[in-house]
């Protein structure tokens, strides 16, 4: 009897013992996402076997995601003036924007309504945007993939993740190396939405992730006085803020492929 007790109690130990690794097994198997607040930050992160969304929430991501929802073939983000400029040249319909506003001689500026347009169909955009195209450029020479996200194809980005084998990492554009509101409630957005498939262990995932939390029932009210809806207030431009603000409008997810954006 006794010997039958101590196995009794040996198998348990083996049973506990089996849990126990097969849990840290899962955790270390676990794909992991983070939050990069400012692309200035970057070099921090190791995202040789990352997809990286890219998201500028005013405006340059919710431009990309409207253009392909309403039929854009590709973008082709750039870095400076100078290269989109080149490529307008080459007859690409070109789009530049710093500080906000249109830069002058170019064909569109950084409104998402002017996206919508549809002598737009089927054509190639050269767009270099203040934030946007130059944190595409610092992550497409390490990530796996990079990305496009913005609230407008919020739910789209996520049920593709759910497919991916790869750790996420979303950069957030900012301003000029700063971090800004909307983006990182954009990035805790997407952590909040893969919380149960994805390790969330870096601060700056959580951080965002409890923002989006408290912001998500009243996006715009909790970005009232946020610098960069000042900035466009300022500029005049008011119903871009509540349009890029919108959840899932759109089932499109934009892809680097080459030096080219297109819809997967």
């Amino acid at each position: 009897m006794t010997s039958l007790r101590k196995l009794s109690n040996l198998n348990i130990f083996f049973g506990i013992f089996a849990a126990v690794f097969y849990q840290e097994l899962l955790f270390f198997k676990m794909k992991n996402i983070d939050v990069c607040l400012t692309p200035d930050l970057l070099h921090l992160h190791n995202i040789d076997n990352t997809i990286v969304i890219v998201t500028d929430i005013f405006r340059a991501t919710s431009c990309m995601v409207t253009g392909f929802a309403y039929g854009v073939k590709a973008i082709i983000p750039v870095e400076t003036v100078e290269e989109c400029q080149q490529l307008q040249e080459k007859g690409y319909i070109a789009a530049a924007e710093r500080n906000a506003q249109k830069v002058e001689g170019f064909d569109l500026d950084n409104s998402p309504f002017s996206y919508m347009d549809e002598k737009l169909i089927g054509e190639k955009i050269a767009m270099t945007t203040t934030n946007g195209t130059y944190s595409i450029t610092k992550a497409k020479s390490s990530a796996v993939k990079v990305l496009v996200g913005a609230f407008l194809n919020l739910n789209a980005i996520v049920e593709y993740l759910k497919t991916q084998p790869y750790d996420v990492l979303v950069l957030c554009a900012g301003w000029k190396g700063k971090v800004n509101l909307e983006d990182t409630l954009f990035a805790g957005a997407v952590v909040d939405a893969v919380q149960d498939e994805y390790f969330v262990a870096e601060d700056s995932a959580i951080l965002a992730m409890r923002m989006y939390q408290q912001a998500k029932d009243d996006m715009l009210g909790y970005l009232a006085n946020s610098s960069h809806i000042r900035r466009l207030q300022r500029l005049g431009i008011n119903k871009d803020i509540s349009y890029c603000l919108q959840r899932d409008l759109y089932d499109v997810v934009p892809v680097l492929r080459g030096n080219e954006l297109v819809n997967m």
